[in-house]
């Protein structure tokens, strides 16, 4: 039966205002993350290329041999701890281009700016789901803006915690804007209610875990890519190799390939079991729905093939020949199998997802 409960179209109005005015705000921080790594990178930082340059040294120890009634000096090497990657160990940069005092306030300013905005889309989102009195992601304009929130609030928690994650806010910004800009074009769907399959209290448990997930496998990604891209620098460093002056200071600046590895296992390893429990509160949902669990409808379908992959790329991680860069590819790929269970299920293919709109 779908619900009784009308629109309130003043509300929905203000939420379509409210999500606009978030998009001003981002593009504002947008810029001020620029400022941020220009001005920062006027500074050279150099710590990478000085631990992958200098001459190991050996650390000394004294030992006293009472038989000679002297002091003896051993040599003992340094011990260097590996990363789990087999990277070199290298210093992490500040997490972002705020190796300046004009640099880091620019930094300050495009994280205070971000928080700015994402209270504003959350209002938005908010304002939504009064409107139409449900859950706010009931079409995909709905799913896109609510997505985009919660990513950013994944990365401000981060921030929060004190984690060294203020490198992901250009890249954050970038894409929320590409998100709410294709959400507001051609994903936008009048506020309305649900038609009957979607009028379930499990719209508020799959969709909402499978929105977090996707927000945190998303920072996995980015944290991927930086890895490579570092990695990439590092080896040339290590090579006798010199980058640019500019892509040199702007690099010195991100963590260290070790730690970008390590951030994008631990966040990718943390939420995977979230996402199995996401397909699973999926396939009840179905069963409530349509009658059975599983139909390899195309939702289905690539929800699955997306954990596969990640599941493969955790399997990878604890295989020593596939650490580092092979693993990294796979995480990736696993992504890009999210990304399309997300956009092009939902545009190209038609399923028994489709009545949910675009």
């Amino acid at each position: 039966m779908i619900l009784a409960a009308e629109t309130n179209e003043s509300l929905a109005q203000m939420s379509n205002t409210l999500v606009y005015s978030s998009m001003a705000v981002y593009t504002l921080a947008f810029l001020a993350h620029i400022a941020e790594w220009v001005f920062g990178s006027r500074s050279k930082v150099g710590r990478t290329a000085a631990a992958l340059t200098q001459p190991e040294t050996k650390a000394t120890v004294s030992v006293q041999v009472k038989a000679a009634g002297g002091t003896t000096v051993l040599d003992r090497p340094k011990v260097v701890t590996r990363a789990a990657a087999g990277a070199r160990d290298v210093p992490d940069g500040p997490g972002a281009a705020g190796g300046t005092v004009k640099g880091d306030l620019y930094g300050r300013i495009a994280v205070s700016l971000t928080t700015l905005a994402f209270l504003i889309e959350a209002a938005g989102v908010v304002s939504r789901a009064i409107a139409v009195q449900r859950a706010p992601w009931g079409n995909m304009y709905e799913f896109s803006t609510t997505f985009s929130t919660v990513a950013v609030g994944t990365y401000l928690a981060f921030l929060l915690a004190g984690k060294n994650v203020r490198w992901i806010g250009l890249p954050l910004v970038t894409t929320v804007l590409l998100d709410l800009g294709v959400a507001t074009t051609w994903l936008y769907t009048e506020s309305d209610q649900l038609v009957p399959a979607l009028d379930s209290y499990w719209l508020w448990i799959h969709v909402s875990t499978a929105i977090f997930c996707g927000a945190v496998f998303y920072l996995g990604a980015v944290a991927t890519l930086m890895y490579l891209v570092r990695d990439s620098y590092e080896n040339k460093l290590a090579n006798g190799g010199t980058p640019s002056g500019f892509a040199r200071s702007v690099l010195e600046r991100l963590p260290s390939a070790a730690s970008l590895d390590k951030f994008s296992y631990r966040v990718n390893a943390a939420v995977f079991p979230l996402w199995t429990f996401t397909i699973i509160a999926g396939a009840i949902w179905a069963g409530d729905a349509w009658g059975r669990y599983w139909g390899w409808d195309a939702k289905e379908v690539w929800s699955f093939i997306t954990w596969v992959g990640y599941a493969a790329y955790l399997h990878a991680r604890a295989t020593a020949g596939w650490k580092g860069r092979k693993a990294a590819y796979i995480a990736l790929v696993a992504f890009g199998c999210f990304l399309f269970n997300y956009y092009g299920v939902n545009i190209f293919v038609s399923s028994k997802h489709s009545y949910a709109g675009v």
